[in-house]
């Protein structure tokens, strides 16, 4: 299914060229490649929980533009209600986010503009052991995630199973949602969280719930739009994944570390952590409760 997908993006654009050639040249072969425009529609239905996402999160765009205006989440405007701890154990590093547009996880996305990424990095700078294509040498898969703070369980996805690893950042995801498995904890009446790409079956809660700070709720997984086992959380304004505004997160009791080797894994610029405000989180970091 990977490969046919692959094979659909590229054949797409034969057809395209060809439908434009056609415009100059009355050619059988370019009729007939124009055939190939059809697999536009393969990959769409191959991936189409991508291109739905793809559509409800531009929905989403315009309606927290439109209810926020000038006035979008932000740590000037905004202070959280409560205070969050990690929502895991140990030392994980922040591989994507921020609460700057420099270095954000998806500033443009206004749910995500706050979001984080976390993954496990060695002393060498990797994130696996072994095979790069088997969810299970990642340091990070399979471990506990926390919930941050008491709260309510409001929503839950559990049937996604983990997406296929392939090299240079590629993946084929086999969720009909990009966030694969996930769960949404109302912890006040504006301030939800968000945990995506956990592992199948591994959700401990259900809607309903009431659940306190430090409880397991779920395992990393790799699952939806992950190119590999990975923590994606957040923390937003309402329920939806797409039509809520991200907030700024204030950790308590945190401590930041220099990540070993982590140019190895990422070429990316850091912020430097003398500029980075207490209690706040940003990427190239390794971070643990203090």
């Amino acid at each position: 299914m990977y490969y046919l997908y692959q094979f659909s993006k590229t054949a797409k654009y034969i057809g395209v060229v060809s439908l434009v050639s056609t415009l100059f040249s009355d050619l059988l072969i370019f009729k007939l490649l124009c055939l190939f425009g059809l697999f536009t529609f393969v990959e769409i239905a191959l991936n189409f929980s991508v291109f739905k996402c793809s559509v409800l999160q531009t929905i989403g765009i315009f309606k927290v533009n439109k209810k926020f205006g000038n006035e979008v989440p932000a740590i000037f405007n905004y202070k959280s209600e409560i205070e969050y701890t990690l929502p895991f154990e140990g030392k994980w590093l922040v591989v994507n986010g921020c609460y700057t547009k420099e270095f954000s996880h998806s500033w443009d996305i206004p749910t995500q503009r706050y979001a984080y990424d976390f993954i496990i990095l060695d002393e060498e700078g990797k994130s696996y052991r072994n095979e790069f294509n088997q969810c299970e040498s990642y340091y990070c898969y399979d471990k506990n995630i926390l919930a941050p703070a008491d709260g309510i369980v409001v929503e839950i996805s559990n049937d996604a199973k983990d997406s296929l690893i392939f090299k240079n950042g590629k993946f084929f995801s086999k969720s009909p949602h990009i966030a694969g498995n996930y769960i949404v904890i109302k912890h006040s009446e504006k301030e939800y969280s968000t945990f995506a790409h956990l592992k199948k079956d591994s959700i401990t809660v259900k809607v309903g719930d009431s659940i306190s700070r430090g409880d397991i709720v779920a395992k990393c997984g790799n699952t939806g739009n992950s190119t590999e086992p990975h923590l994606h959380f957040q923390l937003q304004t309402g329920q939806s994944f797409y039509n809520s505004a991200g907030l700024p997160i204030k950790f308590n009791n945190i401590k930041l570390t220099i990540a070993p080797n982590y140019e190895r894994f990422d070429h990316r610029l850091s912020m430097p952590k003398e500029q980075i405000l207490e209690g706040y989180i940003s990427r190239g970091y390794n971070v643990s409760a203090n």
